[in-house]
């Protein structure tokens, strides 16, 4: 993309706060996982990443280290056109975590739930160089996944043509 996602703006407003917005209305509060220095200046709370560099894997883990909530739906801040419905599916569940997956069995971890007990699983995984969502969530963990039909509420940006066409509609 060349720039950091978080920052971009649509209808004037940066990416990362648009989908706070959305995770506001459904959990009352959101968060940013990252640099404070760099994130503070989008008046969020931000969560200083130990792992720093290491992909997502980390920021869920920062996530379940800091938080005290239970449950803790976790997004990419590149995910512009979440469904609350959707997200508040997520939440159904009497495992560790619930993560979407399409028909053809592709899992859509940056838009999952997240029991804060997954948090020394997480780390393990970490630390024993796991750097893939997925991988990191085998045993001891019990996953639920959400049979999803369309991969439309999880798009994110990643290029300049995906921005595009979502601000081209």
């Amino acid at each position: 993309m060349g720039k950091d996602k978080a920052f971009l703006e649509i209808d004037g407003r940066p990416l990362a706060l648009r989908v706070a917005d959305a995770v506001t209305r459904l959990c009352g509060v959101a968060k940013l996982i990252g640099d404070p220095e760099k994130y503070s200046a989008l008046g969020l709370p931000v969560i200083p990443d130990e792992f720093p560099g290491e992909g997502p894997l980390a920021g869920i883990e920062a996530a379940l280290r800091c938080t005290t909530a239970d449950w803790n739906l976790v997004v990419a801040c590149d995910m512009p056109t979440l469904d609350a419905g959707l997200m508040e599916s997520l939440f159904d569940t009497d495992g560790d975590c619930v993560i979407p997956r399409y028909e053809d069995g592709r899992l859509e971890p940056l838009c999952a739930v997240y029991h804060r007990r997954c948090h020394q699983a997480i780390r393990n995984a970490l630390e024993a160089g796991v750097r893939k969502v997925t991988d990191a969530l085998g045993e001891p963990l019990a996953v639920r996944y959400l049979q999803v039909g369309s991969s439309d509420p999880f798009a994110n940006l990643n290029t300049p043509e995906d921005l595009r066409r979502y601000t081209d509609g």
